[in-house]
């Protein structure tokens, strides 16, 4: 049954819906193609953020992301108590929707295992179609972690960059005591870009921004991976037809 559509299925005369997740298990729009966007790998899926996911995003959040004695990201927006958490991350994915040009855009997936949301993987770059370089961020649920889920989901995003998008250039960084990050990047041909300090929590602290150019990439790319629903979305993310 679709959790929009009354009848199970969409009906282009009922009321107006962005996506409707219908019973062959797909989203459709035609206003905002990034609804049929898929990346798959043998392990996972990442599928772009309708509002049902992100309501299981939240939700997932709430329940723990990290230590709470530690905080691997910029933003501490784990240290608020639910239910405004949920509400925050929720506004959150909205405004990244919302906000979305094709010359600044921040790529918010679900990661899916077996059906399941268990994290959020991000990727977001200004003027892309110029740079053709972007930046990659995520985070899974405490239940989800040392399962090399992190990996799978990062090598995910990597062929969506390098060779859905043609980027030249992926970027990624963390907090040098965000071990299970910087565990990742470890398995992957990045590169040391420098390092800078920023305040968390009000305290300074220290973060090792890392570079992956496409030759890197290509020593590691795999042919297990797919995407789906890409053609649709290219001018969102500022490229042409033929990118």
């Amino acid at each position: 049954m679709c959790n929009y559509c009354p009848s199970g299925q969409i009906d282009e005369i009922a009321t107006p819906h962005i996506a409707g997740r219908c019973n062959d298990g797909e989203v459709h729009s035609a206003h905002w193609p990034l609804f049929d966007l898929r990346v798959r790998t043998p392990r996972l899926t990442l599928q772009y953020a309708d509002d049902e996911l992100a309501v299981a995003l939240a939700d997932l959040a709430a329940r723990g992301v990290h230590d709470p004695a530690t905080m691997p990201f910029n933003v501490p927006w784990t240290d608020v108590a639910p239910p405004l958490q949920q509400r925050n991350t929720l506004q959150h994915l909205w405004s990244a929707r919302a906000e979305w040009r094709p010359d600044a855009w921040h790529c918010t997936f679900a990661v899916l295992v077996d059906g399941v949301a268990v994290g959020v993987q991000g990727v977001l770059a200004t003027d892309f179609s110029a740079l053709r370089e972007a930046s990659t961020g995520s985070w899974l649920g405490l239940d989800h972690q040392g399962k090399g889920i992190g990996t799978e989901m990062r090598q995910a995003v990597l062929h969506l960059l390098f060779a859905g998008l043609g980027a030249e250039y992926a970027r990624s960084g963390a907090f040098d005591d965000n071990a299970r990050s910087l565990g990742v990047s470890a398995k992957l041909p990045y590169e040391p870009a420098g390092r800078r300090r920023i305040l968390r929590r009000g305290e300074p602290a220290s973060i090792t921004d890392l570079r992956m150019s496409r030759d890197a990439w290509s020593t590691i790319r795999r042919d297990d991976i797919t995407i789906e629903g890409l053609a649709p979305c290219l001018e969102m993310f500022g490229l042409p037809p033929s990118a």
